[in-house]
């Protein structure tokens, strides 16, 4: 990774949009009357804005830090021929190999190849079918590993001694962070100038909700994250009730983006109430009931990671409580914001998740 990382600053965000801005699709923000509606009640009125990074490249808001994390590269570092490489369950393997790919047909603007970026990924062997071929669809070097942080760490380091390979961390490092926080950033950008009052964003490794915190920070919008409950899956929740970081994460849920530790950079952020106003978990079925709601009313794939913030903001009584609480007397609805995260599932995994309703 570079040696001169970004601050974890909101100007890091916006330069990082800039460096980024050639690279990535600008998503739209969508809305949703019926969503909106569904999720008021006659204390808790909200109007619902996404940010659908499910049309993002490679699916997801990825993209945004792995493409932000090579260009902080220096050039001979990707001409060298060795590589990059990462571990992920799938979004961010997606991501990097597609980077890799991108930034080796170019010298900073879209052009011939001039040197090819190997891109060695290292994926759970428990991850998605899908996503395995997403990644090797982009041109990316599979090696399996177990599903635990420990297991995919032995991996990535026998990896890198025969390659040589760049490591880019999935979420835990400011160049990832900032880079995230420029899908936020345009969301702000977007709806101003009436602006928004709360941003929702899921927490997994915590580089999203960071780099959400960041693009918001000293705006007045409040920032909240979102996580599921499966399994121990809301370390991030029980971290902040502890006053200390978990660092680790044994988790099957379906929201399988967000089976990881919040990392330590992101954790600095994330624990401190002037960027991150709180986390609140939610169950497999309010998580299943959102991604239907969503995919249904929004007209756009939806994987469960990305449902976790949208069944928080509708089914999370804790979470709804609070909104009542810190916007009393409000003047007209309550703007809320929501990052769609992803949309990387596919039609045989979605029918089984949902095969059992009628």
């Amino acid at each position: 990774m570079s040696t001169t990382p970004q601050p974890l600053i909101h100007e890091s965000v916006e330069a990082a949009h800039k460096l980024i801005a050639p690279y990535i699709r600008h998503t739209p923000v969508l809305s949703s009357t019926s969503l909106s509606g569904l999720a008021s009640s006659s204390d808790l009125v909200l109007t619902l804005y996404f940010k659908p990074e499910c049309l993002q490249k490679s699916g997801s808001f990825k993209i945004r830090g792995a493409t932000h994390a090579l260009l902080r590269l220096p050039q001979s570092a990707l001409a060298s021929g060795c590589g990059v490489t990462t571990h992920s369950s799938g979004n961010h393997a997606a991501a990097l190999a597609l980077a890799a790919r991108t930034l080796g047909r170019s010298t900073g603007n879209p052009g011939p190849i001039i040197y090819p970026i190997p891109a060695y990924i290292i994926m759970p062997n428990i991850s998605s079918p899908g996503k395995i071929a997403s990644v090797r669809g982009y041109g990316g070097q599979i090696t399996f590993s177990g599903s635990t942080h420990p297991e995919r760490a032995a991996v990535l380091a026998e990896v890198q001694q025969r390659t040589n390979a760049i490591f880019i961390p999935p979420y835990d490092h400011p160049d990832i962070i900032v880079g995230q926080g420029t899908a936020a950033l345009e969301l702000i950008q977007d709806l101003s100038p009436n602006g928004l009052d709360v941003i929702v964003a899921p927490v997994g490794g915590g580089g999203l909700l960071a780099g959400t915190a960041l693009a918001a920070y000293g705006s007045g919008i409040q920032v909240y994250g979102a996580e599921p409950s499966e399994g121990g899956a809301d370390d991030c929740a029980r971290g902040l009730k502890a006053g200390e970081r978990i660092p680790f994460v044994s988790t099957l849920t379906i929201a399988d983006g967000l089976r990881t530790p919040v990392g330590e950079h992101n954790w600095k952020i994330i624990s401190d109430q002037q960027y991150v106003k709180g986390v609140y978990a939610v169950s497999e079925e309010e998580i299943k009931k959102a991604m239907k709601l969503g995919m249904e009313r929004l007209k756009v794939v939806i994987e469960p990671s990305s449902a976790v913030p949208l069944a928080a903001l509708m089914f999370n009584a804790e979470f709804r409580q609070r909104l009542v609480q810190e916007f009393p007397n409000h003047a007209g609805p309550i703007r809320a914001g929501i990052v769609i995260s992803g949309g990387n599932i596919t039609l045989e995994k979605v029918a089984e998740l949902f095969a059992s309703e009628d």
